[in-house]
């Protein structure tokens, strides 16, 4: 699997990066932080620090017992100056449990409208493989490579 970092310049206030800037949480209220340009001022989202323009990609998440996580892939180009849905038309191809505190323990592809996932278990690593070129990304559970969902 690829190694990513993330990037502190487009984190969004309320989240917090490692030392390492390998993993983020969600803090209850906002970082004083440097206006910039490149940050997601209102959707709870990082960039990881490189990007893709060709290729096929793999790389893993943990997500652990977490009670709430959403990951996925985003363009670039995605708007961070407004509030932005989690959906292919806006440029972001995600999945995740238990958002916006509605539809606890449910699973969901981030699509428009939401799709819900039925897992025969709860992954502790979710697996994201991006073909770039074949205009698609697929999520697994990383454990057993079982599918969870693919754009």
């Amino acid at each position: 699997p690829g190694d990513l970092s993330l990037d502190p310049d487009t984190a969004n206030p309320y989240l917090v990066l490692s030392e390492d800037k390998r993993s983020v949480r969600l803090r209850s209220a906002p970082q004083e932080l440097p206006a910039n340009p490149k940050r997601f001022d209102y959707s709870f989202c990082v960039l990881a620090a490189e990007g893709f323009l060709t290729g096929r990609h793999y790389w893993e998440v943990e997500v652990g017992d977490g009670e709430s996580w959403v990951l996925g892939v985003a363009r670039e180009s995605v708007r961070r100056k407004e509030k932005t849905d989690f959906a292919p038309e806006e440029g972001i191809w995600a999945v995740g449990l238990n958002w916006k505190g509605k539809n606890w323990d449910q699973y969901q592809a981030f699509t428009s409208p939401e799709t819900p996932l039925s897992l025969c278990e709860r992954p502790r690593k979710i697996g994201v493989y991006l073909d770039y070129e074949g205009g698609w990304v697929a999520f697994y559970n990383a454990d057993n490579m079982a599918p969870i969902f693919t754009f």
